[in-house]
Protein backbone atom coordinates (compact mmCIF):
# COMPACT_ATOMS: atom_id res chain seq x y z
CA UNK A 1 0.00 0.00 0.00
CA UNK A 2 1.13 3.31 -0.68
CA UNK A 3 2.31 5.81 1.93
CA UNK A 4 2.69 9.52 2.39
CA UNK A 5 6.44 9.97 2.92
CA UNK A 6 7.97 13.16 4.12
CA UNK A 7 11.88 13.50 4.16
CA UNK A 8 13.72 16.35 5.67
CA UNK A 9 17.29 16.66 3.89
CA UNK A 10 16.23 15.18 0.55
CA UNK A 11 17.82 17.17 -1.98
CA UNK A 12 21.14 15.77 -1.53
CA UNK A 13 23.14 13.13 -0.52
CA UNK A 14 21.03 9.63 1.00
CA UNK A 15 18.04 11.56 1.81
CA UNK A 16 17.53 12.15 -2.21
CA UNK A 17 18.61 8.45 -2.91
CA UNK A 18 15.97 7.22 -0.56
CA UNK A 19 13.54 9.97 -2.14
CA UNK A 20 14.11 8.54 -5.32
CA UNK A 21 14.30 4.53 -4.14
CA UNK A 22 10.68 5.31 -2.13
CA UNK A 23 9.06 7.12 -5.02
CA UNK A 24 9.93 4.15 -7.22
CA UNK A 25 8.02 2.01 -5.08
CA UNK A 26 5.26 3.79 -5.06
CA UNK A 27 4.69 5.89 -2.63
CA UNK A 28 4.13 9.11 -1.88
CA UNK A 29 7.13 10.94 -1.19
CA UNK A 30 7.29 14.89 -0.11
CA UNK A 31 10.57 15.99 -0.80
CA UNK A 32 11.95 19.06 1.90
CA UNK A 33 15.31 20.57 1.76
CA UNK A 34 16.97 24.15 1.83
CA UNK A 35 17.91 24.74 -1.41
CA UNK A 36 15.67 25.53 -3.77
CA UNK A 37 17.59 24.59 -6.45
CA UNK A 38 18.85 21.40 -5.36
CA UNK A 39 15.37 20.89 -3.76
CA UNK A 40 13.42 22.02 -6.87
CA UNK A 41 15.63 19.28 -8.97
CA UNK A 42 14.56 15.85 -7.05
CA UNK A 43 10.80 17.11 -6.92
CA UNK A 44 10.82 17.72 -10.43
CA UNK A 45 12.70 14.53 -11.20
CA UNK A 46 10.04 12.36 -9.20
CA UNK A 47 7.22 14.63 -9.56
CA UNK A 48 6.89 15.40 -6.25
CA UNK A 49 5.58 17.78 -3.66
CA UNK A 50 8.53 20.01 -2.00
CA UNK A 51 8.60 22.32 0.34
CA UNK A 52 11.54 24.35 1.80
CA UNK A 53 12.94 24.89 5.18
CA UNK A 54 16.13 26.40 7.25
CA UNK A 55 16.98 24.30 9.82
CA UNK A 56 18.93 27.01 11.38
CA UNK A 57 15.75 28.98 11.61
CA UNK A 58 13.36 28.12 13.57
CA UNK A 59 10.43 29.63 11.96
CA UNK A 60 11.03 28.62 9.22
CA UNK A 61 10.19 24.78 10.54
CA UNK A 62 7.31 26.08 12.51
CA UNK A 63 5.74 27.16 8.87
CA UNK A 64 6.75 23.73 7.78
CA UNK A 65 5.00 22.06 10.21
CA UNK A 66 1.94 24.49 9.57
CA UNK A 67 2.18 23.47 6.08
CA UNK A 68 2.33 19.48 6.35
CA UNK A 69 0.27 19.44 8.82
CA UNK A 70 -2.28 21.32 6.52
CA UNK A 71 -1.44 19.51 3.37
CA UNK A 72 -1.34 16.17 4.74
CA UNK A 73 -3.77 14.58 6.96
CA UNK A 74 -2.17 11.28 7.16
CA UNK A 75 1.54 11.08 7.38
CA UNK A 76 3.06 7.40 7.43
CA UNK A 77 6.46 7.87 7.75
CA UNK A 78 8.84 10.66 8.63
CA UNK A 79 12.77 10.90 7.60
CA UNK A 80 14.58 13.31 9.85
CA UNK A 81 17.41 13.07 7.62
CA UNK A 82 18.28 16.95 7.71
CA UNK A 83 21.93 17.90 9.59
CA UNK A 84 25.31 19.00 9.06
CA UNK A 85 28.64 18.40 10.26
CA UNK A 86 29.61 21.07 13.05
CA UNK A 87 31.75 24.31 11.47
CA UNK A 88 35.72 24.62 13.09
CA UNK A 89 34.17 27.95 14.71
CA UNK A 90 31.11 27.93 17.27
CA UNK A 91 28.56 29.79 15.14
CA UNK A 92 25.14 30.92 16.83
CA UNK A 93 22.07 30.38 14.57
CA UNK A 94 19.40 33.80 15.19
CA UNK A 95 17.53 32.11 17.77
CA UNK A 96 20.40 31.82 20.17
CA UNK A 97 21.42 28.30 19.84
CA UNK A 98 24.52 26.76 18.50
CA UNK A 99 24.51 25.80 14.80
CA UNK A 100 24.91 22.09 15.07
CA UNK A 101 22.69 21.49 18.49
CA UNK A 102 19.99 23.56 16.40
CA UNK A 103 19.92 22.05 12.94
CA UNK A 104 20.57 18.42 14.35
CA UNK A 105 18.50 18.16 17.16
CA UNK A 106 16.46 20.84 18.26
CA UNK A 107 14.58 21.53 14.77
CA UNK A 108 13.81 17.89 14.13
CA UNK A 109 12.40 17.59 17.54
CA UNK A 110 10.45 20.51 17.05
CA UNK A 111 9.73 19.39 13.35
CA UNK A 112 8.19 15.75 15.11
CA UNK A 113 6.80 17.32 18.15
CA UNK A 114 4.45 19.74 16.17
CA UNK A 115 3.22 16.55 13.90
CA UNK A 116 2.82 14.55 16.97
CA UNK A 117 -1.20 14.94 16.01
CA UNK A 118 -1.01 13.69 12.71
CA UNK A 119 1.71 11.41 13.10
CA UNK A 120 -0.28 9.58 16.14
CA UNK A 121 -3.20 9.80 14.25
CA UNK A 122 -1.66 8.08 11.29
CA UNK A 123 0.34 5.59 13.48
CA UNK A 124 3.51 6.94 11.61
CA UNK A 125 7.37 5.30 12.12
CA UNK A 126 9.79 8.22 12.49
CA UNK A 127 13.11 7.85 11.16
CA UNK A 128 15.89 9.73 12.32
CA UNK A 129 19.25 9.62 10.86
CA UNK A 130 21.98 9.39 13.79
CA UNK A 131 25.94 8.24 13.41
CA UNK A 132 28.64 6.43 14.68
CA UNK A 133 29.89 9.62 15.45
CA UNK A 134 27.25 9.49 18.62
CA UNK A 135 30.12 7.75 20.59
CA UNK A 136 32.57 11.37 21.07
CA UNK A 137 28.77 12.11 22.64
CA UNK A 138 29.34 13.48 26.21
CA UNK A 139 25.70 15.70 26.88
CA UNK A 140 25.85 18.19 29.20
CA UNK A 141 22.30 19.76 29.78
CA UNK A 142 23.64 22.89 31.73
CA UNK A 143 26.06 23.49 28.50
CA UNK A 144 23.68 21.62 24.90
CA UNK A 145 24.48 25.70 23.18
CA UNK A 146 28.40 24.63 23.99
CA UNK A 147 29.01 28.01 25.16
CA UNK A 148 32.14 26.43 27.09
CA UNK A 149 34.38 24.03 25.45
CA UNK A 150 33.38 24.26 21.67
CA UNK A 151 35.32 21.73 19.82
CA UNK A 152 33.45 20.91 16.26
CA UNK A 153 33.19 17.20 16.42
CA UNK A 154 32.30 17.25 20.14
CA UNK A 155 29.46 19.17 18.78
CA UNK A 156 28.79 17.26 16.05
CA UNK A 157 28.81 13.84 18.16
CA UNK A 158 26.21 15.37 20.87
CA UNK A 159 23.92 15.99 18.29
CA UNK A 160 24.47 12.50 17.11
CA UNK A 161 24.29 11.51 20.63
CA UNK A 162 20.87 13.64 20.66
CA UNK A 163 19.26 11.60 17.41
CA UNK A 164 19.05 8.19 19.54
CA UNK A 165 18.11 9.75 22.75
CA UNK A 166 15.34 11.30 21.25
CA UNK A 167 14.27 8.77 19.32
CA UNK A 168 14.63 5.96 22.62
CA UNK A 169 12.24 8.86 24.42
CA UNK A 170 9.45 8.96 21.43
CA UNK A 171 9.09 5.18 22.00
CA UNK A 172 8.30 5.63 25.63
CA UNK A 173 6.41 8.68 25.17
CA UNK A 174 4.48 7.77 22.06
CA UNK A 175 4.77 3.89 21.45
CA UNK A 176 1.54 3.01 23.47
CA UNK A 177 -0.10 5.41 20.97
CA UNK A 178 1.10 3.39 18.21
CA UNK A 179 3.97 5.83 17.10
CA UNK A 180 7.21 3.51 15.95
CA UNK A 181 10.89 5.05 16.17
CA UNK A 182 14.39 4.01 15.41
CA UNK A 183 17.23 5.17 14.40
CA UNK A 184 20.36 4.43 12.06
CA UNK A 185 23.89 4.78 11.11
CA UNK A 186 24.29 5.30 7.47
CA UNK A 187 28.04 4.59 7.59
CA UNK A 188 30.87 7.54 6.53
CA UNK A 189 29.56 8.58 3.35
CA UNK A 190 30.76 10.92 0.83
CA UNK A 191 28.20 13.88 0.81
CA UNK A 192 28.38 17.54 0.17
CA UNK A 193 27.48 17.67 3.96
CA UNK A 194 30.69 18.93 5.05
CA UNK A 195 32.04 20.90 2.62
CA UNK A 196 32.41 23.54 4.72
CA UNK A 197 33.07 22.68 7.69
CA UNK A 198 36.83 23.22 8.03
CA UNK A 199 39.20 22.03 10.30
CA UNK A 200 40.57 18.33 10.61
CA UNK A 201 37.02 17.12 10.30
CA UNK A 202 36.69 18.84 6.98
CA UNK A 203 39.74 17.63 5.79
CA UNK A 204 38.86 14.06 6.58
CA UNK A 205 35.22 14.10 4.80
CA UNK A 206 36.38 15.89 1.89
CA UNK A 207 40.26 15.03 1.55
CA UNK A 208 41.86 11.93 0.06
CA UNK A 209 40.68 10.16 2.52
CA UNK A 210 37.02 10.59 0.85
CA UNK A 211 37.91 8.51 -2.09
CA UNK A 212 37.10 5.75 0.04
CA UNK A 213 34.05 6.69 1.93
CA UNK A 214 30.61 5.30 1.29
CA UNK A 215 28.38 6.77 -2.00
CA UNK A 216 25.15 8.14 -1.37
CA UNK A 217 23.50 5.28 -2.84
CA UNK A 218 25.39 2.62 -0.47
CA UNK A 219 24.93 4.69 2.67
CA UNK A 220 20.96 5.15 1.96
CA UNK A 221 20.67 0.90 2.14
CA UNK A 222 19.65 0.55 5.42
CA UNK A 223 17.55 4.22 5.30
CA UNK A 224 15.63 2.54 2.80
CA UNK A 225 15.54 -0.76 4.23
CA UNK A 226 14.11 0.79 7.35
CA UNK A 227 10.83 2.14 5.93
CA UNK A 228 9.63 -1.64 5.04
CA UNK A 229 11.50 -3.81 7.55
CA UNK A 230 9.07 -5.22 10.27
CA UNK A 231 9.91 -6.57 13.72
CA UNK A 232 12.46 -3.86 14.50
CA UNK A 233 13.61 -2.74 17.36
CA UNK A 234 11.42 0.06 18.93
CA UNK A 235 13.87 3.32 19.77
CA UNK A 236 17.33 0.57 18.41
CA UNK A 237 20.02 2.38 16.78
CA UNK A 238 20.69 0.11 13.40
CA UNK A 239 23.74 -0.28 10.60
CA UNK A 240 24.02 -2.56 7.57
CA UNK A 241 20.20 -3.70 8.33
CA UNK A 242 21.37 -5.00 11.97
CA UNK A 243 21.25 -3.56 15.83
CA UNK A 244 24.10 -1.96 16.31
CA UNK A 245 25.93 -1.12 19.23
CA UNK A 246 25.75 2.17 21.21
CA UNK A 247 27.56 3.66 24.37
CA UNK A 248 25.82 3.51 27.45
CA UNK A 249 25.41 7.35 27.33
CA UNK A 250 22.73 6.37 24.10
CA UNK A 251 21.11 4.05 26.36
CA UNK A 252 20.33 6.33 29.42
CA UNK A 253 16.81 6.45 29.66
CA UNK A 254 16.92 9.09 32.39
CA UNK A 255 18.88 11.59 30.17
CA UNK A 256 16.69 10.82 27.12
CA UNK A 257 13.67 12.34 29.18
CA UNK A 258 15.70 15.20 30.49
CA UNK A 259 17.31 15.86 27.13
CA UNK A 260 13.60 15.72 26.14
CA UNK A 261 12.17 18.18 28.39
CA UNK A 262 15.40 20.30 28.32
CA UNK A 263 14.47 20.56 24.42
CA UNK A 264 10.64 21.79 24.85
CA UNK A 265 12.04 24.24 27.39
CA UNK A 266 14.45 25.60 24.81
CA UNK A 267 11.42 25.92 22.13
CA UNK A 268 9.05 27.93 24.66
Amino acid sequence: MAKTIIITGASDGIGRETAKALHAEGHKVVVVGRSKEKTKAVADELKAPYYLSDFADLSSVRTLAKDLNKNYPTIDMLYNNAGLLAPQERVETKDGHELTFQVNHLAPFLLTTLLMGTLVKSKARVINTASVAHKSGDIDLDNLDMEKGYKSFKAYGNSKLSNILFTRELVSRYGDKGIEAVCFHPGVVKTSFASKSGGIVGFFYTGIISRFMLSSAKGADTMIWLASASDIEQGGYYHKRKLASTTKHARNSSLATKLWNKSESLLS
